[in-house]
């Protein structure tokens, strides 16, 4: 790719990214006028403590679009997890060491599997991932149909902890994205997801491993799934089967808002944190002014249509 063509696609997502830093202006200001609690300490402490779930999966999905494909199956795999813990730690709590380990090992080896299925199948991830997310959805409801087991009282704490009044989840997200940042712009396998998702075939040319990375993306966003669904287990103190479903289409508003495109190759983690900010934000604005949560999905779907609409316009 020439110097020039990097340059534009620098300009586009730096556009990107500062389109949706002004609308979180746009929104708190909205949000202040609105309410005089939107903008109080406690109700930004709480915004940031509800980022860490949000945050996850959409990074998680970040590494498969930038790669070229999608995770259908990454709420189904949050909600068997907190199954997973709720009812494992409500058996023994005194487990948590090994429960923990084990949530994110089994998190990354469904993930590595999606990545193997689409690989060996030659199938498009959309219908991997969702017929994975279909098997996980109806294990998961075969073992528990409602809501149950719990979680020990030190495990929930820390959901709700706090260093100097700023939640620790929201630094763990931070340290994540950064990490997640530095891997994907300063290290071989990080660039590779890039190639593999700007074009396919011109990576595997080049000696790239592209069956290989299409599965270590996919076992990324099983690894986020699996942190994601620690941490909101924590804050529910149940497993829920039904829990992640709307994560699905959550984990893709703030990856396409955040300039990162569907058909792969461009994007990044900034602009996802960005969405995730944005996206919070949105949510907690319209349930202060008492917008019913099933018209808050009808706001997520819009979203969604209109950025791949600009995005896809700024491309042409």
């Amino acid at each position: 790719m020439s110097a020039i063509a990097m340059d534009i696609r620098r300009n586009r997502l730096m556009i990107s990214y500062l389109i949706v830093a002004a609308l979180l202006v746009v929104l708190a200001v909205a949000g202040g006028l609105l309410s005089d609690r939107f903008l109080t300490w406690r109700n930004v402490g709480n915004l940031f403590q509800q980022l860490i779930v949000l945050g996850m999966v959409s990074l998680g999905q970040t590494f498969v679009v930038l790669m070229g494909g999608i995770d259908l199956a990454i709420g189904s795999l949050v909600s068997a997890l907190t199954v997973f813990l709720a009812n494992f730690l409500e058996w023994r709590p005194d487990l948590v060491w090994l429960a923990l380990p084990l949530a994110l090992v089994a998190a990354t080896a469904v993930g590595a599997l999606n990545g193997l299925l689409t690989v060996v199948l030659r199938v498009h991830s959309l219908i991997v991932t969702l017929g994975m997310s279909s098997v996980i959805f109806g294990a998961t409801l075969m073992y528990r149909k409602e809501p149950g087991g719990s979680v020990p009282r030190a495990f929930a704490d820390v959901a709700y902890a706090k260093v100097a009044g700023i939640p620790v989840s929201a630094i763990i997200l931070v340290a994540i994205f950064a990490l997640a940042g530095l891997w994907l712009q300063r290290t071989r396998s990080g660039r590779s997801i890039y190639f593999v998702g700007g074009d396919r075939e011109a990576a595997r040319l080049n000696g790239l491993p592209v069956d290989r990375i299409v599965v270590l993306a996919y076992a990324l966003s099983g690894l986020c799934a699996g942190i994601a669904a620690i941490f909101l287990t924590a804050r529910t103190g149940v497993g829920d089967p039904r829990i992640g479903v709307a994560l699905t289409l959550q984990s893709v508003t703030p990856v396409v808002v955040g300039g990162t495109i569907l058909a792969g190759g461009r994007g990044g983690v900034l602009g996802t944190f960005l969405g995730v900010l944005l996206v919070t934000m949105l949510n907690s604005l319209l349930n202060f002014v008492n917008v019913s949560s099933y018209f808050q999905w009808v706001i997520q779907g819009l979203i969604i249509i209109v950025a791949v609409g600009i995005h896809t316009s700024r491309r042409r």
